[in-house]
C-alpha cells in the first residue's frame, strides 16, 4: 500500500530498546517496502545521545527528505533528537507509535539516559499512536507526550505495546496513518 504521498522520500524505520522482531510491523515494512532500518550500535544499553548521533547519520546519508516511524523507545529518540540536532529540515513527518512513558518509576536501569522526557514541539508534523492498554504507557501520558510534541493523536483499542505480540502483521492501518500524515505535511510545506 505504498501511496503517492511519500514515494519520493526515504522512509526510515526507528525501533525500540532491544530492537523490533521479526513479527514486529516494523520488520514486516522493511520486508515488504524496502525501508531502512536505522541500527544503533547498542540495543541492550541504549544510550540518547548515541541513539541521536546515529539518527542523524543516517539523515545525511541522503539528499532526499526522511518520514521517520519510530516505535516504542524510538518516538523518545525522535523527540530528544529534534531538540537537538541541526538537521531537523531533513525530516518531512514522523509516526510515533507506542511511545513509552520512560520517567516511571518502574521503567528498567537501562533507559535512565532517556530521562527527563523531551517535551519540545516538533517542527514536522506527527501523529502519536497509542493503545488503550499498553503497558508501558497510560493513555493519559501518553496524550500529554503527543500534545506537547504538537502531534496529532491516534488511540487504537487494546493492543498492549502495538508490537510483535499484537499480531499486527503488514499493519495496515499503521500504513494508512503513514499516508496521512505525509499527505498533511505535502499541504503544510513545499517539497
Amino acid at each position: 500500500m505504498t501511496t503517492g504521498h511519500y514515494k519520493d522520500l526515504r522512509v526510515l524505520l526507528l525501533p525500540g530498546w532491544l530492537n523490533s522482531d521479526p513479527g514486529h510491523w516494523q520488520s514486516h515494512w522493511e520486508r515488504r517496502h524496502g525501508w531502512q532500518r536505522v541500527e544503533q550500535d547498542d540495543w541492550q544499553w541504549p544510550r540518547r545521545g548515541d541513539w541521536m548521533m546515529r539518527l542523524d547519520e543516517a539523515l545525511l546519508a541522503s539528499s532526499t527528505p526522511a518520514l521517520l516511524v519510530a516505535h516504542s523507545l524510538g518516538c523518545q529518540l525522535v523527540a530528544a533528537w529534534s531538540a537537538h540536532s541541526q538537521h531537523r529540515e531533513r525530516v518531512h513527518a514522523a509516526l510515533l507509535v507506542a511511545p513509552p512513558d520512560v520517567e516511571r518509576d518502574d521503567m528498567p536501569p537501562q533507559l535512565y539516559s532517556w530521562r527527563p522526557i523531551v517535551r519540545e514541539r516538533l517542527p514536522f508534523p506527527s501523529v502519536v499512536v497509542t493503545s488503550s492498554d499498553d503497558p508501558f504507557c497510560a493513555p493519559e501520558r501518553a496524550a500529554q507526550m503527543a500534545q506537547q510534541w504538537g502531534s496529532e493523536l491516534h488511540t487504537l483499542g487494546p493492543l498492549g505495546h502495538i508490537n510483535a505480540s499484537s499480531g499486527l502483521g503488514d499493519w495496515l492501518e499503521g500504513l494508512a496513518l503513514l499516508d496521512g500524515v505525509a499527505q498533511r505535511s505535502r499541504t503544510i510545506s513545499a517539497w
